[in-house]
């Protein structure tokens, strides 16, 4: 699977979601700049990391969804290549219109930055056809700007069409009705504030992340 992971200036996630990919699949993503105005040919997996792109100016991802890049990904989205945008890269999904919604300041007003239990909302994406549906994982967070927020008919709108990811298990953020992670339409794209690529292995204290890429590798390649 030919994949590509996204940096922007201030990206601090990019290699984990690097060594994560290669680890799954066995080949080493294009680690793609910014500023270029295009993708590799035969692209399947375009990745989103975390991190404070642009230092996280006027608002979380805003700045880095109009890099050159972003037109890139949203018409390989539009074409139906999968996305997936993790902390920071659920932000920019937002902040570039390819998922609806916002991130704003946790209700607390404080960073968080632990391993929180999350359940599976709906396992028949790319994204998480390995994991049951109900199934209860464990994820690591990171954030300060992870409260998902949308209007009403909006979040409706998400849960009829089962296109809540994954919800947290317990309060973590203030996000509305707990949405830890959301798709878009085609069910191609996905962002979540929680970050699979830091437990993949056993070492990392579980790896409940991992079938998330294995997933995407049986899904897609």
């Amino acid at each position: 699977m030919k994949s590509a992971v996204i940096v922007f200036p201030g990206s601090n996630c990019d290699r984990d979601l690097a060594v994560a990919i290669r680890e799954v699949t066995g080949s080493d993503p294009v680690m793609l700049w910014h500023r270029e105005t295009s993708l590799p040919d035969n692209i399947g997996l375009i990745a989103i990391p975390g991190g404070f792109s642009y230092g996280d100016y006027l608002r979380s991802g805003a700045m880095a969804a109009r890099s050159p890049v972003m037109r890139a990904v949203v018409d390989a989205a539009g074409r139906g290549v999968p996305v997936l945008g993790v902390c920071n890269g659920f932000q920019v999904l937002t902040e570039v219109g390819l998922l609806p919604g916002a991130l704003m300041r946790n209700a607390g007003l404080n960073f968080v930055c632990r391993e929180v239990a999350l359940t599976v909302a709906n396992n028949q994406s790319v994204f998480t056809n390995r994991y049951e549906a109900g199934e209860q994982i464990s994820l690591p967070v990171a954030h300060h700007d992870g409260n998902y927020t949308a209007d009403r008919e909006t979040l409706d709108r998400l849960e009829g069409e089962g296109r809540v990811a994954l919800r947290y298990a317990e309060t973590v953020n203030g996000s509305s009705r707990n949405i830890a992670g959301i798709l878009n339409d085609a069910g191609n794209v996905v962002g979540m504030m929680p970050h699979p690529e830091r437990v993949i292995e056993a070492a990392h204290g579980n790896s409940d992340g991992r079938r998330l890429f294995e997933g995407l590798l049986e899904t897609v390649a």
